[in-house]
Order: structure tokens, then sequence, then C-alpha cells
């Protein structure tokens, strides 16, 4: 289980183990979402060079929704990959 402090200014440090778990390094970004449930969720913002070569040995889409469809299924996969382990803890819990 891995807690943060939200600093006055409204920072937080991602724990190490949080940190290596989704591949951060310094100057990456993440982004945080808001889950069905109420919960936030937070990825690693790829680079677009990660993308280089996804659609190679692809028959060529015949249409941009053909293409948006293949970049969506390989940009899903990548955010499977990236995906942390690590749990909310609920108010009022200790760790």
């Amino acid at each position: 289980m891995y807690k943060a402090k939200v600093t006055s200014k409204g920072q937080i440090t991602i724990p190490a183990g949080v940190r290596d778990a989704m591949g951060l390094r310094p100057g990456e970004r993440v982004v945080f979402w808001e889950g069905e449930d109420g919960e936030f969720v937070v990825r690693r913002v790829g680079s677009i060079l990660e993308m280089a070569g996804c659609l190679a040995g692809c028959e060529g889409p015949k249409s941009d929704a053909e293409m948006n469809e293949q970049l969506a299924a390989y940009a899903g996969a990548l955010d499977e990959a990236t995906k942390s382990a690590a749990q909310a803890v609920p108010d009022g819990e200790a760790a």
C-alpha cells in the first residue's frame, strides 16, 4: 500500500514503488481521471514516439475511422501494459 501527502501548494511526491511500477522517470507526466466509481486513476502519459511502427504489417486502413480504431487498440494495449497494481487507500484506514 502506498500513501502520499498533499502539500499546501497541492503537490504530492509519488512513492518510489509506484514510480518504479509505472516506469516513471523524472520529467515525465501523468494524467488523472475519475473512474465510474468516483475513484481517480493515474496513468503515465506516453510519448508519441512510442506509437512509431504500431501499424507496421497491418493492411492500410481504408478510412479515418479504421485508422482511429487501429490506433485506439494499440494505445489501449500500451495503457494495459503501464497500469499500476497500486491500490487506493480508503479514507480513515491506516497503512
